[in-house]
């Protein structure tokens, strides 16, 4: 039985959340299962998330929601598709027979209908899903799974503006007693920097911060803020003094990590990167085979490599943990890192095949929103990777190009995002093509514009600048 510190049928019923169930021990667990999503942490007196999820199912086998949070979870981590994978599809399946066969309050069913199966969240169908939970949160702005949910599935959408003003709006709901209240200021400094309002994020995270040290994503909105403003040295310092609080959240940590090497890469610090990667983000990406740290690490190896860094071997070791995920086009953005590592591996079956089963999904999307988009942007980054990595720069820089303000589409964060922006600088520098020398020029001065100070921008308008000596 999980502490007395989680909620229990009674704790959740006076905060208007009440959960299907006659169990004590289901709620809590469901408690402690929705605790370690929003702080990002397997909780070893807990079994983690999976022997949470083994003892919520053998308190109460029939608990709605606890097949909802079960589910959703494999779900939000994209590792899988319900697509392939039998298992998965079954158990949004059983999810909706469940709620079918039971007496459910309207807040549950409108849970079960965001993953239903026949469109929803399960079959990447993002706009509709957020919809269902943005509908939860207008009468219940407390029910935290909805709003971490939007949350996340505003992030693979790109939806920037959306998930700052989906916390916005509930804020003035919660109170400082309230478990877990601590965390939504790390949800909305995240939301407040993707939409450029580095000041104030900066601030709502560090409140955040004052209460809760530990809070992993909080210190991860701070590393955003400092990435974006080209402010290193002060990253650099925030990162280090702050690893004790955030390592133990071992799902993050290696994306925290991963900023920590990101200022060491604009530096020019390689080295030093490549200790990180080494020692934290491929360890851990190895150990877990989660995606985040699957595409961290992808992206890191590409920045270094655009660098001049040889990383030849370490993409042939990624490969591995990638390449087993190369029919799942779950996500567009786990696609264009999983090419990256084929690109980089010289596995070159491995890449077509990724890119050819991208174009046959884009013919028949249905309701997949992410298959609506291979099409039109998904398709052509990969041509475009495909063609920078074949040493055709020109080829590049016009698939590129003109997708420039449509990759926030995609998902992920400005920060992972501009890895295609620096890949478009390099091709234009590296093309032989004069007018696409000249743009390099435009998009480095353009880049110096936004985060000025950046020595990874100097050392870009020195090459750009070299062109035209």
């Amino acid at each position: 039985m999980p502490s007395s510190s989680f909620r229990d049928c009674q704790a959740w019923r006076a905060e208007g959340l009440p959960l299907s169930t006659t169990s004590n021990e289901a709620c809590k667990l469901y408690d402690a299962l929705l605790t370690q999503y929003v702080t990002w942490r397997n909780d070893d007196t807990l079994g983690g998330f999976e022997g949470c999820i083994s003892a919520i199912q053998a308190a109460d086998p029939n608990f709605v929601m606890g097949h909802v949070i079960s589910t959703g979870l494999e779900l939000v981590g994209t590792a899988s598709s319900p697509r392939l994978n039998e298992r998965l599809a079954s158990a949004v399946r059983r999810t909706v027979e469940l709620a079918n066969s039971q007496n459910i309050t309207p807040r549950e069913r409108l849970h079960v209908r965001a993953m239903d199966d026949s469109c929803l969240f399960s079959y990447r169908n993002f706009p509709k899903a957020s919809d269902v939970w943005e509908d939860i949160l207008v009468d219940h702005p407390t029910d935290l799974l909805a709003l971490k949910f939007a949350h996340d599935a505003y992030f693979y959408m790109g939806a920037q503006i959306p998930m700052r003003d989906s916390v916005a709006r509930v804020l003035p709901y919660w109170k400082p007693q309230m478990p877990l209240s601590s965390y939504l200021k790390g949800l909305y400094s995240f939301g407040l920097l993707e939409t450029r309002f580095y000041d104030q994020a900066e601030k709502v995270a560090m409140e955040g911060l004052a209460v809760t040290p530990d809070d992993a994503w909080s210190v991860h909105s701070v590393a955003h803020v400092y990435e974006m403003r080209a402010e290193v040295d002060k990253g650099l310092k925030f990162m280090e003094g702050r690893e004790k609080d955030w390592q133990g959240s071992d799902v993050l940590a290696s994306h925290n990590y991963w900023h920590w090497a990101l200022y060491f890469i604009e530096k020019g610090q390689y080295e030093d990167a490549l200790q990180i990667y080494d020692s934290q983000v491929f360890r851990r990406c190895k150990a877990t085979g989660s995606m985040l740290d699957m595409v961290d690490a992808s992206s890191m190896l590409c920045r270094l490599e655009m660098e001049d860094m040889c990383v030849k071997d370490r993409w042939r070791e990624l490969l591995q943990v990638t390449q087993p995920h190369t029919d799942d086009h779950v996500t567009l953005f786990n696609d264009l890192h999983f090419l990256m590592v084929s690109l980089g591996a010289k596995e070159s079956r491995t890449s077509q095949r990724l890119l050819e089963g991208l174009q046959e999904l884009a013919k028949e999307p249905g309701d997949n929103q992410q298959h609506q988009l291979a099409g039109t942007v998904g398709v052509p980054i990969c041509q475009a990777m495909m063609e920078y990595n074949k040493g055709n720069y020109n080829g590049a820089v016009e698939l590129l190009y003109p997708l420039r303000y449509h990759m926030v589409d995609i998902g992920g964060s400005d920060a992972q995002r501009d890895v295609f922006n620096q890949l478009l600088i390099h091709a234009a520098l590296k093309s032989e093509n004069e007018h696409h020398q000249k743009l390099a020029r435009c998009l480095v001065v353009e880049r110096d514009a936004v985060r000025p100070d950046s020595p990874m921008t100097d050392r870009l308008m020195k090459r750009a600048l070299a062109l035209h000596a």
